[in-house]
């Protein structure tokens, strides 16, 4: 069921290893099938140099294992609250990568700092509360910050990013660990200058227009 979904979801968490966004077992990746609503999402407790695609485990929006002799992530219900409230989104992806998890303990959203970050996201990075992990309560915070943000920082906790693909929420993923890192670098030697929102619109535009093939 649902295999090559599957190994798009098995290829994201190789993808979240190989760059360093997650460790032993912590994270986690799902994607929404459009046709039937089933959602591929990471075992829990299964280290990513023993995953395989086979390992994934299959729930409907209701949280009901569909397919799948493991327990499914820890954080599934967040991931089934962002997909029943934000239509357009196919992946979810947490990690708890170490720059942005920085922000994540200082309790601090992320402006736009950078061109590839108003390319890419065109807004800053926002912050949510600090709330309980394993229910709902993490969705529906994100749901309620997130805006159009790609990604968001839960307070204390960690990363997610959203995407209308998985490819897009690992990418993501990838751009705001990135832009954390050269962050908290660029403040050895001095004070961070946000990009003023005037010039992020016109960036993320002529990106959003004129990037790619």
């Amino acid at each position: 069921m649902l295999e090559d979904l599957k190994k798009e979801v098995h290829k994201a968490h190789i993808k979240l290893w190989e760059n360093r966004l997650v460790m032993w077992t912590s994270g986690n990746v799902s994607a929404r099938d459009p046709k039937t609503d089933l959602v591929v999402i990471k075992p829990s407790g299964i280290p990513y140099d023993e995953l395989s695609p086979d390992d994934l485990v299959v729930v409907n929006l209701n949280g009901k294992i569909i397919e799948g002799k493991l327990k499914p992530s820890v954080d599934v219900a967040t991931h089934l609250y962002i997909y029943k409230h934000m239509a357009e989104v196919r992946s979810v992806i947490h990690t708890h990568s170490i720059y942005a998890s920085a922000f994540a303990a200082a309790g601090k959203a992320i402006p736009v700092f950078l061109t590839a970050m108003a390319d890419f996201f065109g807004c800053d990075i926002p912050m949510g509360e600090l709330v309980l992990i394993g229910e709902e309560e993490i969705g529906k915070e994100i749901v309620e910050k997130i805006g159009n943000s790609k990604a968001i920082i839960m307070k204390n906790h960690g990363p997610f990013t959203i995407g209308k693909s998985v490819d897009e929420a690992l990418k993501a993923a990838i751009y705001l660990e990135e832009s954390a890192k050269i962050i908290i670098m660029s403040k050895i030697l001095g004070e961070p200058q946000p990009i003023p929102r005037s010039m992020v619109n016109i960036l993320h535009k002529n990106y959003t227009e004129k990037y790619g093939q």
